[in-house]
């Protein structure tokens, strides 16, 4: 589950050319903080053009750009804001909050996540609890001392409007319906649900029909989005092997939890086929994205890490060669996803948060 609680305890079609044109330009004309003035870009970071600070203050990932790139949808639990747990806000572009708060467009009961934008630019698809109850429901972050996910059952995935009102609801299986996200060509979604028992891989319709399941082999499966022309489907995986592996896996999922410590990921064709593993680097790989060019991964991975830190950006191929490193901070770097013209990239830092746990939304301009 993409879940902005790993940040704080390991530590977004009918917009026209013209308005995204002034958007892209809002962007540029934003005061850049360039590689070698200021820290918030390391020398390394050879990728990154400027970049632009959105949040400051609280959790606040998962941020996916609309069709015509001119807005993001994100999720925060900023105490500032008033909030208790994760839920979603609007943003354009140009946009930060530094001094303002960004439009609440979740209902603000329960908890939200993994929100995602429909093709026509004007609503949205997240995962919420809210049918079953208005208050935040308890987060747990240890059992027997090691660090896990919840996985609410009371989950289900919504479709709401840019003013906030919820227009409908694409599943109500029994157990975990979530992290919904919509194909670049506009007619798949995929999200994870445990409706089998375990959890796995679905796709469905705009309009939640036509569902079918894509993975079936035991682990968490998770994260899902499409390559560019939707014919393939990136997700990260637990894949527990031993009796005592697979003994822990299913008696943390009888109790709503999963393990996020040990994950790969794994690469399918959209309809589940020529499934593969192409990392096999160890700790936590996760938050895969596609390349606007489709032919490699962008992820966040600690396999380098000894001690659970730092989390960075990473390349690889499909084929799971020229790994390369892409960010090179010592705390946490995660959440990548580029804009559909593939000239920025958003993605979640702990960079710049004045020594506090605090994640926050970038904006980078992408240079290659």
């Amino acid at each position: 589950m993409r879940k902005i609680v790993l940040l704080a305890l390991l530590t977004l079609a009918v917009g026209c050319k013209t308005d995204q044109k002034k958007s892209e330009e809002a962007v540029s004309e934003a005061p850049s903080l360039m590689a070698g003035t200021d820290t918030l870009i390391y020398p390394e970071e050879k990728y990154f053009k400027s970049i632009r600070q959105i949040t400051f203050g609280g959790n606040n990932a998962e941020a996916y750009w609309s069709f015509d790139d001119s807005k993001m949808i994100f999720q925060s639990d900023n105490k500032d804001w008033g909030m208790e747990c994760d839920q979603m806000f609007l943003m354009n572009i140009s946009e930060s909050f530094q001094d303002k708060k960004p439009p609440m467009i979740s209902t603000g009961m329960g908890r939200t996540t993994c929100a995602y934008f429909l093709p026509d630019n004007e609503h949205i698809v997240y995962g919420s609890t809210h049918l079953a109850g208005e208050e935040c429901p308890e987060v747990p972050l240890r059992q027997n001392g090691k660090y896990v996910w919840p996985v609410y059952d009371s989950f289900d995935i919504f479709v709401a409007d840019l003013q906030g009102n919820i227009v409908g609801q694409l599943t109500d299986e029994p157990g975990y319906d979530a992290e919904a996200t919509v194909s670049p060509t506009g007619d798949k979604i995929v999200f994870t649900s445990m409706r089998s028992g375990d959890l796995e891989l679905y796709t469905m319709n705009l309009d939640g029909s036509g569902v079918q399941q894509i993975t079936d082999e035991l682990g968490y499966d998770g994260g899902a989005f499409f390559s560019p022309d939707g014919t393939q489907i990136i997700f990260r995986a637990s894949r527990p092997k031993t009796e005592e592996a697979i003994a822990e896996y299913k008696d943390l999922l009888s109790q709503g939890l999963v393990q996020p410590t040990e994950m790969e990921l794994f690469i399918c064709d959209s309809d589940g086929s020529n499934l593969r593993q192409i990392t096999f680097l160890g700790n936590a790989n996760w938050s895969p994205f596609f390349h606007p060019s489709g032919k490699k991964i962008l992820f966040s991975s600690n396999f380098e890490a000894e001690e659970g830190f730092p989390f960075n950006l990473y390349f690889i191929d499909l084929d799971g060669k020229n790994l390369e490193r892409v960010t090179h901070g010592e705390t946490f770097d995660a959440f990548p996803v580029f804009s559909n013209d593939g000239k920025y990239l958003a993605f979640s830092s702990n960079r710049n948060n004045g020594g506090t746990r605090d994640t926050n939304l970038f904006i980078v301009e992408w240079q290659e």
